[in-house]
């Protein structure tokens, strides 16, 4: 059995995971070996303290401790490797999560649609829009027949109406005219018919005072 078979517990013949399952199964792992390099990490260190400590005294023990070192490192690359090519197998795994999650919504979208649309003929809808239009013609014209007046009094002639009216507004203009023009004026004296008699002629003064003069001069010449 391989590794993955092995990681995944599948054998020959097995119902193949789901995505989501796999998914699971992929991030589990990489927990375990983030682990692993933390352990991993820690082993390197103290081989390498081991190896500062008995680099004068034992040198044999050092040399030990730095060949331990490398295989722990060489461990260390390993699982670092193994992490990036299970990181991006759950990345594609993910992705194809979702692009199977929106494929089907839109399956079962189209399938909602075409089961909308099963009874439904575009020539029915045609005729059934027709039918619409032609119910509000019918529901207009009744809306004007309704709002009309009803033939109450239309027995009397407008034309006459209309001449009535025009005599009301021409008399009431009139009226309008003579308050305008204000009051008749006073009827004059009848004017005579006989010829007026000649005033007497009133002579003047000075005449008058010439007169006596003159009368004076002719008594004094006498």
């Amino acid at each position: 059995m391989s590794f993955l078979g092995k990681m995944f517990g599948g054998k020959k013949g097995d119902k193949a995971p789901t995505t989501g399952e796999a998914i699971q199964k992929l991030r589990e792992t990489e927990e375990m070996l983030m682990k692993k390099e933390e352990f991993l990490e820690k082993k390197i260190a103290q081989e390498i303290d081991i190896a500062k400590k008995n680099g004068t005294k034992n040198k044999r023990a050092a040399i030990q401790a730095l060949k331990r070192k490398k295989r722990y490192e060489k461990q260390l690359q390993q699982i670092d490797g193994t992490l990036s090519t299970i990181e991006m197998q759950r990345e594609a795994l993910e992705g194809a999560n979702t692009n199977t999650a929106v494929l089907q919504s839109m399956k079962n979208a189209a399938e909602a649609l075409k089961n909308a649309h099963q009874h439904m003929d575009v020539d029915q809808v045609h005729d059934m829009m027709d039918d619409i239009a032609e119910q509000q013609d019918v529901a207009r014209e009744i809306s004007d027949a309704i709002s009309n007046p009803v033939a109450f009094g239309q027995d009397i002639d407008e034309d006459e109406l209309e001449k009535e009216l025009e005599e009301l507004e021409q008399e009431e203009l009139d009226k309008e005219l003579l308050g305008v023009a204000g009051p008749a004026p006073e009827e004059l004296p009848n004017v005579p018919v006989a010829e007026p008699s000649a005033a007497p002629r009133v002579k003047p003064k000075a005449k008058i005072e010439e007169d006596d003069d003159l009368k004076e001069l002719e008594s004094w010449a006498a």
